[in-house]
Parts: structure tokens; C-alpha cells; sequence
């Protein structure tokens, strides 16, 4: 999570500004692309067996939480097919913020 939280702090207080509109700027949002659905797979793999190892699948803040990943999954969707919608990006990155809220929540 931190990968995909910290790639999009990254790109858009960096990347965007100096590349924004140019191929430069969409080499660096694709390779992001990828690096993020490697982070995701990892993490819905340990995530899973984390949740069985200590038998949290009826815990509702890890319900909560996984509901916040598929709304996530529908955003980055949604930016894939308007990336000029900007509010896409701000709640991308605060879903995520609760999304790392709650796996702090649960962990605890």
C-alpha cells in the first residue's frame, strides 16, 4: 500500500507538473500502472491469508475495508477511462488514506 499511496503522492507533486501532457508523462503513469497491480496482487494475497491466519473475516472494519478496495478498483477504472476527470485522482488517493487507516485499525 505504501507503493501505491507514496507513487501517487509522487506523481502528483513531481511528475505531473514538470510532465504534464507529454509522452514522458504517460511512460511514467503506465509504468506506475504496473508497479500498482503487482502491489495489489501482493496484497490481496497476504491479506488473505492474514485474514484466515487470525480468523478476522467477520470483523467488520475488515469488511469496511475491503469494501473501500472494490470502490478503489472502480475509481482507478474510472481514471483509466477519463484521466482528465482531476476529482477521480483526490478521491482515488483519500479512499486510499482509508484504506490504510483501516488495515491500521485491524492490524491493532
Amino acid at each position: 500500500m505504501a507503493f501505491f499511496v507514496g507513487g501517487q503522492l509522487m506523481l502528483a507533486a513531481v511528475v505531473v507538473p514538470l510532465l504534464r501532457g507529454s509522452d514522458a508523462m504517460r511512460t511514467a503513469a503506465r509504468r506506475f500502472g504496473v508497479g500498482t497491480l503487482i502491489a495489489v496482487a501482493v496484497l490481496v494475497i497476504t491479506g488473505a491469508v492474514l485474514a484466515s491466519h487470525y480468523h478476522r473475516w467477520s470483523d467488520s472494519t475488515l469488511r469496511v475495508k475491503l469494501g473501500l478496495v472494490v470502490l478503489v478498483a472502480g475509481l482507478i477504472g474510472a481514471h483509466m477511462r477519463k484521466p482528465s476527470w482531476h476529482a477521480l485522482d483526490a478521491a482515488i488517493f483519500l479512499v486510499s488514506l482509508a484504506i490504510v487507516w483501516l488495515g491500521i485499525v485491524v492490524a491493532g
